[in-house]
């Protein structure tokens, strides 16, 4: 009984009561949301699912960034070996890999495809577009500051850089920038063959950006994957948000 007793205290805590409530509020929204687009609810799982797994990732890759645990030696020792076994005709190909998530490429790709959705009248994409790569350059930027982790050195390096490390700016811009036109793509085609084409390249594209900055010796391996993650998690939050806003506004006006 005194068991049951406290059990039914703890219940009854204000902060407990508080977060039931709060939850409360989020189950009814989501199952209001299912009901009246249950087509969009697969895509919610999806999404919900990449958030939390994402989220997850950083989290313990940040925490064995700061730790220096076994993710940091292992960093170094890639590092170490990617440099020594560079060539000359692979340096080419992974200097011109490495453009493709530049902030001169990825500015003039974001502001195409601003162009293109302005002159399409497709506003909440061009919206999505500028929350996603301008608010997660910002977005990096701060992560760097906060965790301030130096650059892989090397006696002679193929690049001289001074900011800071973690994570990597060119990897997250990719998967910000080319993950997001990916999952427009994906709404615009019907076809499945084409959908799975434009994920399968997309996320190819990220991969080799990611691996170029390693190659070059700019950024550790830990690096890249918090970069990858980040933006996940980053795009994930800012379509939710937008989706959130235009349901609620639609279902005002209803």
């Amino acid at each position: 009984m005194n068991v049951v007793r406290r059990w039914i205290q703890l219940l009854e805590h204000r902060r407990l009561r508080t977060v039931r409530r709060r939850l409360g509020s989020i189950l009814r929204f989501l199952d209001e949301y299912r009901v009246a687009r249950p087509c969009a609810w697969p895509q919610v799982l999806v999404g919900a699912f990449a958030l939390v797994a994402s989220a997850w990732a950083f989290g313990e890759i940040a925490e064995d960034v700061v730790a220096r645990e076994a993710l940091t030696i292992f960093d170094e020792k890639l590092a170490k070996w990617l440099h020594v076994h560079a060539t000359p005709p692979l340096t080419r190909v992974m200097l011109f890999a490495t453009e493709l998530g530049d902030q001169v490429v990825v500015t003039m790709v974001t502001l195409a495809a601003a162009v293109f959705f302005a002159w399409t009248r497709r506003w909440q994409w061009l919206l999505a577009l500028a929350l996603v790569v301008p608010g997660g350059a910002i977005l990096n930027e701060l992560m760097k500051l906060a965790f301030q982790r130096a650059r892989p050195k090397f006696d002679n390096p193929m690049l001289t850089l001074t900011s800071y490390s973690f994570p990597s700016g060119h990897t997250m811009a990719a998967t910000l920038l080319y993950g997001f036109l990916a999952i427009f793509i994906f709404h615009l085609l019907q076809a499945w063959r084409w959908r799975v084409f434009a994920v399968l390249v997309v996320s190819s594209l990220v991969s080799v950006i990611g691996l170029s900055r390693m190659y070059l010796g700019a950024h550790y391996l830990s690096d890249v994957l918090a970069a990858v993650a980040a933006g996940v998690v980053w795009i994930v939050l800012c379509l939710s948000a937008l989706e959130t806003l235009r349901y609620r506004r639609a279902r005002r006006r209803r």
